[in-house]
């Protein structure tokens, strides 16, 4: 088949959905799909493999983060003429309400389309809002896909209709085998966060949480692996409480980032809600890290809670201090947690991903053409 896979969101820029797409895009390609990925440029960012720009990409805030939607005087003209060129047997938006890019390709629809829906939160005036503009969109779609139950609960809120669940992946063997940092394997506890650095990703109360833990146990690190708004912020903190062993390592490569995962002994995702899946998760749990989750709809669908890792209230510093406590002094239920979490996530890989993908681009071309 040949393969369109839409994202609004600059790609490759780093994310959950680019991730969810890059991993697609692989898979598919492995199995002798050809495949192109449209996006809009991201500043001066170079294309990548099988990428096609259009347009140009601005950020906006979206769902406690930062988006972005793609803009150009010529988008619907460009548009035309690059489904013209690339005649695709299906095209895959992921998030295809997030404007313009998507919409432009579905008024101009001469295939199946289908989409992926990652987004979880509360109430959405964007989707409240422009409810009616966006059911047309929606109406075009052939298929649709949800990340996780509560993703479909998201959307099906303002667009009920049938979602497919088809989960994110995960290249359990990429994480397995990686290498971890000798020069932190030095006997101290390493503690992981991997994650943007903003309000929702909860960085902070984990920094928190660690400043209290390291008074009693000092033979701890803690290892933070990303950038974003709340940086200059944690950075501040940890200095004028003059908080130790804590190792700023910014925004990481794919492979230092499965390095970390094996390097540590605990995993923390400390996030305070509007996740709609846990792929760090995933990723810590391939490496076999015993992992740390809040209890937010997104993980307690991943994480099996006291079996594959342990869940606490999200925003609860002594809480979340607690269970680093238990996994720091437990050695042998950090064991038991990572073992568990590594079995876990081979229900995730994404071997088993791209089968129920494959299965669903099927079902929509014949009903397709069928109809």
């Amino acid at each position: 088949m040949k393969i369109g896979i839409v994202s609004p969101y600059a790609y490759p820029r780093p994310g959950g959905a680019n991730d969810n797409i890059r991993e697609t895009y692989e898979n598919l390609r492995g199995r002798g799909h050809d495949v192109r990925i449209i996006t809009a440029p991201w500043g001066d960012d170079p294309p990548a493999q099988d990428v096609i720009q259009i347009g140009q990409a601005i950020a906006v805030p979206y769902n406690g983060s930062v988006g972005r939607i793609t803009l150009s005087a010529r988008l619907e003209y460009l548009v035309t003429g690059i489904l013209e060129r690339e005649q695709f047997d299906i095209i895959h938006h992921h998030e295809p309400l997030v404007p313009l890019l998507s919409a432009q390709i579905l008024d101009r629809k001469s295939c199946p389309q289908v989409a992926t829906f990652h987004a979880f939160g509360g109430f959405s005036f964007s989707y409240w809002a422009f409810r009616p503009i966006a059911q047309r969109y929606m109406n075009k779609l052939d298929g649709r896909i949800a990340v996780s139950s509560a993703a479909r609960h998201f959307i099906s809120r303002y667009f009920p209709g049938d979602y497919r669940i088809i989960p994110n992946g995960v290249d359990v063997d990429f994480f397995a085998n990686a290498k971890p940092f000798p020069e932190y394997r030095d006997g101290k506890t390493n503690i992981l966060f991997v994650g943007r650095i903003e309000p929702r990703k909860g960085a902070l109360y984990l920094v928190r949480a660690y400043t209290k833990l390291k008074e009693r146990y000092p033979e701890t690190r803690l290892i933070i692996c990303g950038r974003g708004p709340e940086l200059g912020q944690l950075r501040k903190f940890v200095h004028d409480q003059r908080v130790g062993d804590v190792l700023f390592a910014g925004r990481v490569s794919e492979i230092d980032k499965a390095r970390f995962y094996k390097t540590a002994d605990i995993f923390c995702a400390p996030s305070t809600g509007q996740e709609s899946f846990g792929i760090v998760l995933l990723e810590a749990m391939a490496a076999g890290t015993a992992a740390i989750a809040s209890d937010i709809h997104g993980y307690k669908k991943v994480i099996q809670r006291n079996i594959s890792g342990l869940l606490v209230e999200p925003r609860d510093v002594d809480a979340l201090c607690s269970a680093l406590e238990r996994l720091v002094t437990e050695p042998a239920l950090r064991t038991k947690l990572g073992t568990a979490g590594s079995a876990r996530a081979r229900e995730f890989d994404w071997s088993h991903v791209t089968d129920q993908l494959l299965g669903f681009y099927d079902e929509v071309i014949r009903g397709y053409r069928g109809a």
